[in-house]
Protein backbone atom coordinates (compact mmCIF):
# COMPACT_ATOMS: atom_id res chain seq x y z
CA UNK A 1 0.00 0.00 0.00
CA UNK A 2 1.36 3.36 -0.73
CA UNK A 3 2.46 6.17 1.48
CA UNK A 4 -0.56 8.27 0.50
CA UNK A 5 -3.47 5.48 1.15
CA UNK A 6 -3.14 6.49 5.07
CA UNK A 7 -5.15 9.53 5.72
CA UNK A 8 -7.94 6.87 4.96
CA UNK A 9 -6.91 5.11 8.68
CA UNK A 10 -7.50 5.74 11.76
CA UNK A 11 -4.47 7.75 13.93
CA UNK A 12 -5.15 4.43 16.14
CA UNK A 13 -4.64 1.84 13.12
CA UNK A 14 -1.52 3.47 11.52
CA UNK A 15 0.03 3.45 14.68
CA UNK A 16 -0.79 -0.21 15.22
CA UNK A 17 0.23 -1.09 12.10
CA UNK A 18 3.74 1.34 12.27
CA UNK A 19 4.59 -0.78 15.62
CA UNK A 20 3.64 -4.21 13.96
CA UNK A 21 5.88 -3.38 11.34
CA UNK A 22 8.12 -2.22 13.70
CA UNK A 23 7.93 -5.79 15.32
CA UNK A 24 7.91 -8.10 12.81
CA UNK A 25 11.50 -9.21 12.50
CA UNK A 26 12.55 -12.29 14.93
CA UNK A 27 15.85 -10.41 15.90
CA UNK A 28 13.79 -7.36 16.69
CA UNK A 29 11.61 -8.99 19.26
CA UNK A 30 14.53 -10.48 20.74
CA UNK A 31 15.99 -6.92 21.28
CA UNK A 32 12.90 -6.23 22.77
CA UNK A 33 12.51 -9.13 24.53
CA UNK A 34 16.19 -8.48 26.13
CA UNK A 35 15.39 -4.82 27.18
CA UNK A 36 12.13 -5.64 28.65
CA UNK A 37 14.18 -8.17 30.65
CA UNK A 38 17.16 -6.39 31.67
CA UNK A 39 15.03 -3.31 32.65
CA UNK A 40 17.95 -1.21 32.26
CA UNK A 41 19.82 0.74 29.12
CA UNK A 42 22.20 -1.84 27.22
CA UNK A 43 24.63 -0.51 25.79
CA UNK A 44 27.14 -2.95 23.41
CA UNK A 45 25.33 -6.52 25.27
CA UNK A 46 23.26 -6.95 22.59
CA UNK A 47 25.64 -8.02 19.54
CA UNK A 48 27.20 -10.65 22.08
CA UNK A 49 23.78 -11.85 23.13
CA UNK A 50 22.07 -12.49 19.98
CA UNK A 51 25.04 -13.09 17.72
CA UNK A 52 24.26 -10.65 15.15
CA UNK A 53 27.15 -8.35 13.52
CA UNK A 54 26.98 -4.96 15.46
CA UNK A 55 25.77 -2.86 11.78
CA UNK A 56 22.71 -5.55 11.64
CA UNK A 57 22.01 -4.54 15.34
CA UNK A 58 22.39 -1.19 14.99
CA UNK A 59 19.91 -1.21 11.64
CA UNK A 60 17.57 -2.96 13.91
CA UNK A 61 17.46 -0.72 16.70
CA UNK A 62 17.62 2.30 14.09
CA UNK A 63 13.81 0.65 13.14
CA UNK A 64 12.37 0.12 16.57
CA UNK A 65 13.71 3.87 17.78
CA UNK A 66 12.62 5.03 14.57
CA UNK A 67 8.69 3.43 15.71
CA UNK A 68 9.47 5.12 19.52
CA UNK A 69 9.50 2.02 21.10
CA UNK A 70 13.34 2.19 22.16
CA UNK A 71 15.04 5.20 23.64
CA UNK A 72 18.75 5.64 22.83
CA UNK A 73 21.36 7.84 25.24
CA UNK A 74 24.64 8.79 24.26
CA UNK A 75 27.47 7.87 26.93
CA UNK A 76 30.32 8.61 25.91
CA UNK A 77 31.12 6.64 22.67
CA UNK A 78 28.10 4.36 23.15
CA UNK A 79 24.50 4.65 22.61
CA UNK A 80 22.93 3.07 25.61
CA UNK A 81 18.77 1.70 25.03
CA UNK A 82 15.98 1.08 26.94
CA UNK A 83 12.27 0.85 26.66
CA UNK A 84 10.10 3.61 26.12
CA UNK A 85 7.74 2.84 29.14
CA UNK A 86 5.29 5.66 27.75
CA UNK A 87 5.19 4.31 24.29
CA UNK A 88 5.50 0.75 25.28
CA UNK A 89 2.24 1.18 27.13
CA UNK A 90 0.38 2.87 24.49
CA UNK A 91 1.00 -0.40 22.18
CA UNK A 92 0.24 -2.62 24.85
CA UNK A 93 -2.88 -0.96 25.22
CA UNK A 94 -3.90 -0.51 21.15
CA UNK A 95 -3.06 -4.37 20.17
CA UNK A 96 -4.94 -4.89 23.78
CA UNK A 97 -7.65 -3.30 21.91
CA UNK A 98 -7.40 -5.01 18.50
CA UNK A 99 -7.13 -8.45 19.95
CA UNK A 100 -10.21 -7.67 21.94
CA UNK A 101 -12.36 -6.65 19.05
CA UNK A 102 -11.98 -10.06 17.19
CA UNK A 103 -14.59 -12.96 17.71
CA UNK A 104 -13.80 -16.18 17.86
CA UNK A 105 -14.92 -18.27 14.43
CA UNK A 106 -17.90 -20.47 15.09
CA UNK A 107 -17.91 -24.32 13.79
CA UNK A 108 -19.49 -22.93 10.88
CA UNK A 109 -16.48 -20.30 9.73
CA UNK A 110 -14.87 -21.16 7.02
Amino acid sequence: MGATKTDLFTKADNDLALMAKAIAHPARIAILKKLVATDTCICGDLVEELGLAQPTISQHLKELKNAGLIRGTVEGVNICYCIDAVVWARYKELFAAFFADIKQCGPSCC
